[in-house]
């Protein structure tokens, strides 16, 4: 009986080429999910979602947060869409016109929006002048991401639960800011361990460096 694969994508964030396929390969029979960020992605272009994705067929979450008006944004989206990633994200802040042109643009891939940044404190979305706490801006975003057609949402392990009551069983949670018990939150601000991040209704745990820095990953 084989092993179902972990709710896990893990952050692939290497500092070249090589070194992303080689986590990829390593991690890919474990997780089910390998994540792309705007890094590697601007450095290597499209090129890197067929070396992390191999000969595996692991699913790969393009992170590349768009966030522009309507019409590039759908633009945009059609250009990554020939990689097939299943997950793209755009910030949810982007409205919900912009949300609408992404998933209308790519409809194979789910699109995530990504609510308030796990880097974010309630102190700095006073300063953009974003009404908060975090945890209710996340939750107006949400509503309306997932009004707009948003099939993913990311948000913090700490306001998983309530957007799960919020938007329901269908949509996908994506929960950055998951760190092992006693590992190093690095510039995360709102953080949780695996295990919580689950119970509170996470379906996809993004983990990065407490895998790939770790001596096998």
């Amino acid at each position: 009986m084989t092993a179902v694969p972990a709710p896990i994508a893990v952050a692939l964030d290497a500092p070249d080429l090589d070194t992303a396929a080689r986590w990829a390969s390593q991690v890919t029979p474990h997780v089910s999910t390998v994540k792309v960020g705007l890094e590697l992605y601007l450095r290597y272009g499209p090129d890197v979602v067929a070396s992390v994705r191999g000969a595996s067929g692991v699913q790969v979450f393009l992170d590349l947060k768009l966030h522009d008006i309507p019409a590039t944004v759908a633009g945009a989206t059609r250009a990554v869409a020939r990689l097939k990633p299943a997950y793209l994200t755009v910030h949810a802040a982007g409205g919900p016109a912009m949300i609408r042109a992404a998933a209308e643009a790519a409809p194979d891939t789910r699109i995530a929006a990504v609510t308030v940044l796990t880097s974010l404190s309630d102190a700095d979305l006073a300063a953009i002048g974003l009404a908060g706490p975090a945890s209710d801006a996340v939750l107006r975003l949400a509503a309306l991401s997932v009004e707009a057609g948003a099939r993913a949402l990311v948000c913090s392990p700490q306001e998983a639960a309530a957007v799960r009551a919020e938007v329901g069983p269908d949509i996908t949670l994506i929960t950055p800011g998951v760190r092992p018990v006693g590992a190093d939150t690095q510039d995360q601000a709102r953080v949780a361990t695996p295990e919580q991040a689950l119970a509170a209704g996470a379906d996809l745990l993004v983990i990065g460096r407490p895998i790939t820095g770790a001596p096998d990953p």
